[in-house]
């Protein structure tokens, strides 16, 4: 099981704020969950429309889309950051 936690707008158009699931065996990198999470339903796909949008951060490291899982405990995805 791994724990995914959402932010800013990806949290609102998937509906939840983080959920624990169990991955399936071929989803073995960032970019592999990101097109994983697109079957899980009409919210998923809207928040994930443009992956190269999401960024990603696996146990609190900020990580490429073709970096391994491996075995992360939590998986972050959110929005570009924006600041000043």
């Amino acid at each position: 099981m791994v724990k995914l936690v959402y932010f800013a707008w990806v949290r609102e158009r998937i509906g939840k704020s983080d959920e624990e699931i169990e991955l399936p065996g071929d989803v073995r990198t960032v970019g592999d969950l990101l097109t994983h999470l697109k079957t899980r339903g009409e919210g998923y796909e809207l928040a994930l429309a443009v992956p190269r949008a999401i960024h990603v951060a696996i146990d609190q490291q900020h990580c490429q889309h073709s970096d391994p899982i491996g075995n992360a405990s939590e998986i972050a995805l959110f929005p570009p950051m924006t600041g000043g």
